[in-house]
C-alpha cells in the first residue's frame, strides 16, 4: 500500500513537471510570436519611414520646381508689364500708350534725319569753300602759270565742281526725308495730345523746334557759302575780261611795234 502511495506521488510530480514544461514551452512560443510581430512592426515602420522620406523629397523637388516656374513667370511679367495689366486697361489707356510709342518712334526718325541733313549741309558747305579757294587761286595765277600747271589747276576745279553738285543732290534728298519726318512728328504730337498723352506731345513738339533750329543754322551756313561762290563767279568774269583785254592790248602793242619796225 505504501508503495502504491509512493508511485502515485511520483506520478503526480511527473505530471506537474510535465505541465510546467508545457507552460514554459507555451510561454516561449508566445515570446517568439511577440518577437516576430515586433520585427514585422519594425520592418513596417522602417518601410513606412522610407516611403515618407521619399514622398517628402519628391514634394520638396516639386515645390522647388514650382517656385522656379513662378519666379520665371514673374520675371516675364516684370519685363513685359503690359501683359500683366492688359486685362485691366481701358481702350483710352491703350490708345494713350500707343500714342506715346508713336511719339518715341517719330522722334527717333526726326533725330536721325536731322543729324544726317546737318552733316550733308556741312559737307556741301565745305565743298563750296574748297571750290572757291581753287577758283580764286586760278584767278590770281592767270598768266603766271605754265600750261601744265594751269591745266592741272583747271582739272582740280572741274573735279570740285562735280563734288559740289553731288553734295547738293545729297542735301536735297535728305532734306526731303527730313521734311517728311517733321510732318510725321507733327501728326504724332497732335495724336498724342488728343489721346491725353500731353507730356509726350509737349516733348515731341520741343524736339521739332530744336531740329528746325539746327537745320536752319546749317542751311544758313550753306547759303552764305553759295553767296560767296556767286561773288567768286562774278569776280571770275571780271578778272577774265581784264585778262583778255590785257592780252588784246599786248597783241595790239606787238602789232604796232612790228608795223613801226617795218616802216
Amino acid at each position: 500500500m505504501q508503495a502504491v502511495r509512493q508511485c502515485s506521488a511520483c506520478a503526480s510530480r511527473a505530471a506537474g513537471g510535465l505541465l510546467r514544461l508545457q507552460a514554459d514551452v507555451s510561454a516561449l512560443q508566445s515570446k517568439k510570436s511577440v518577437l516576430r510581430r515586433g520585427a514585422a512592426c519594425s520592418r513596417f515602420l522602417s518601410s513606412s519611414a522610407s516611403v515618407l522620406i521619399s514622398s517628402r523629397q519628391a514634394t520638396n523637388r516639386k515645390t522647388v520646381q514650382w517656385k522656379d516656374a513662378a519666379q520665371a513667370n514673374t520675371a516675364s511679367l516684370t519685363l513685359n508689364p503690359s501683359v500683366q495689366q492688359t486685362e485691366h486697361l481701358t481702350h483710352d489707356s491703350l490708345i494713350k500708350r500707343a500714342a506715346s510709342v508713336v511719339t518715341d518712334s517719330t522722334g527717333t526718325l526726326l533725330s536721325q534725319s536731322t543729324r544726317a541733313l546737318i552733316d550733308a549741309f556741312a559737307n556741301y558747305t565745305k565743298a563750296v569753300h574748297t571750290r572757291i579757294a581753287l577758283q580764286r587761286r586760278y584767278l590770281v595765277s592767270l598768266g603766271k602759270l605754265s600750261p601744265a600747271e594751269e591745266d592741272s589747276l583747271q582739272r582740280a576745279i572741274f573735279v570740285q565742281k562735280a563734288e559740289v553738285s553731288e553734295q547738293l543732290t545729297e542735301c536735297k534728298r535728305l532734306e526731303t526725308t527730313w521734311i517728311k519726318a517733321v510732318n510725321l512728328c507733327k501728326m504724332a504730337a497732335e495724336a498724342a495730345y488728343t489721346s491725353e498723352a500731353e507730356q509726350a506731345s509737349i516733348t515731341l513738339r520741343a524736339n521739332i523746334q530744336l531740329a528746325q533750329s539746327h537745320v536752319d543754322e546749317a542751311r544758313k551756313m550753306s547759303a552764305e557759302a553759295d553767296k560767296k561762290l556767286a561773288e567768286t563767279k562774278v569776280e571770275e568774269i571780271q578778272r577774265m575780261a581784264e585778262f583778255t583785254s590785257s592780252l588784246e592790248d599786248c597783241d595790239e602793242h606787238d602789232i604796232h611795234e612790228a608795223y613801226l619796225r617795218e616802216d
